[in-house]
C-alpha cells in the first residue's frame, strides 16, 4: 500500500469531482459519482482510504450546502461500507470497466435498499410501502447514473489520477517555489 501523505492531492481531485458534480444544478441527487470515484480509491488504498473517502464525500457536502440531518449519518456509513466492500472486491481485480459496472451494480442495489428502506421510515415516518415504492424510479436513476461513472470514470480515475507517477510529486511548495534561475 502506497503512503497516503504522498498522495492527498489525488484525494482532492477525487473530492472535488464528487463535490462539484454534485454541485450541478436540477441534477437529480442520485446522479453522483461518488460510487465511481470510491472505488478506484479503496482498490488502490485499502479499506480505511475506501470507506473515509465516501463517508467524507457525503458529510462534507451536507456540511458546505447546509443539509445536515440525521440521513448524512445513514448514507455516509453505508457509502463508507461500500468504500471498504470495493476495497476488497477490487483487491484481486483489474482496472476494467466491467468489474467496475458490476460492483457499481450491485454496490448501488445494497446502498438503495439500505438507505431508501430505512431513512424514509425512520425519519420522516413514510410508510414502508410508500418507501418501497418511491425507491423504484430512484434506484433505476442512481443504477443508470452509477453504471455510466463506473464504465467510463472509474478506470479513467484509476489510470490518470490513482497511479499517476506525477502527481505523488505535487506539493503546494512547488507551486510557491520561485526559480531565482530563471533568466
Amino acid at each position: 500500500m502506497k503512503s497516503e501523505t504522498k498522495n492527498w492531492i489525488k484525494y482532492v481531485i477525487g473530492f472535488g469531482i464528487c463535490f462539484f458534480v454534485r454541485l450541478i444544478p436540477f441534477r437529480p441527487p442520485n446522479i453522483e459519482p461518488i460510487l465511481a470515484t470510491a472505488m478506484p480509491f479503496g482498490k488502490e488504498y485499502g479499506k480505511i482510504a475506501g470507506f473515509l473517502f465516501a463517508f467524507f464525500s457525503i458529510v462534507i457536502y451536507d456540511i458546505v450546502t447546509g443539509n445536515v440531518g440525521m440521513w448524512t449519518l445513514v448514507t455516509a456509513v453505508v457509502y463508507g461500507f461500500l468504500g471498504i466492500w470495493a476495497a476488497i472486491y477490487f483487491k484481486n481485480r483489474k482496472n476494467t470497466s466491467w468489474n467496475y459496472v458490476k460492483f457499481a451494480i450491485i454496490g448501488t442495489l445494497v446502498f438503495d435498499i439500505v438507505t431508501g428502506f430505512s431513512v424514509g421510515p425512520l425519519f420522516f415516518h413514510q410508510s414502508f410501502v410508500a418507501a418501497v415504492v418511491g425507491q423504484i424510479p430512484f434506484t433505476g436513476l442512481h443504477l443508470l447514473g452509477n453504471i455510466i461513472f463506473a464504465a467510463i470514470l472509474s478506470p479513467a480515475l484509476y489510470q490518470f489520477v490513482v497511479q499517476s507517477k506525477k502527481l505523488e510529486k505535487f506539493s503546494f511548495a512547488s507551486l510557491l517555489k520561485i526559480n531565482y534561475y530563471r533568466a
